[in-house]
């Protein structure tokens, strides 16, 4: 009997030089350091969704992208990410278990679940797993990207 052994896939998006809070640009003008996000998401059609609402959100930039649990671990470890948009169900260890783990990190990033449950059904999630925030897929926007960030007292 062999062991089904699956290697998460980890996308890294080309980064965009990140510049420090305050840091001066030529001219004496000044720029924001931009909020580098994992996005993590089984379903490919999601992880698109996702990466635009990102894309479309001002001060936010995509840095990487996994499609398991496991793989969000990975790809933390490697880019650093300052925000994990992370699905509940993905294939391995689940969004929750991932999150849990993420928090045990060194820098640990701030997390925020998505799915397709409603927000009273998986207000439990946030609690379990040490997320910041939860918003269902549908719900999710450049504006409600922005307010979650601002609340996750970042």
């Amino acid at each position: 009997m062999t062991a089904d052994i699956r290697t998460p896939t980890v996308r890294s998006a080309p980064c965009a030089p990140i510049l420090s809070t305050g840091m001066l640009l030529p001219g004496g003008a000044s720029r924001m350091a931009l909020v580098r996000v994992l996005v993590v998401d089984d379903q490919a059609p999601f992880r698109r969704a996702m990466k635009s609402v990102v894309e479309e959100t001002d001060g936010f930039e995509v840095v990487g992208e996994a499609d398991t649990g496991e793989g969000s671990l990975e790809a933390a470890v490697q880019l650093a990410p300052d925000l994990v948009l992370m699905d509940v169900h993905l294939p391995g260890i689940d969004g929750l278990e991932a999150t849990r783990r993420l928090q045990a990190l060194a820098r640990p990033p701030v997390v925020l679940l998505l799915s397709t449950y409603d927000e009273e059904a998986a207000e439990g999630f946030v609690a379990e797993s040490g997320a910041a925030a939860y918003v269902t897929k549908s719900a999710f926007g450049p504006d409600r990207l922005e307010a979650l960030w601002s609340s996750a007292g970042t």
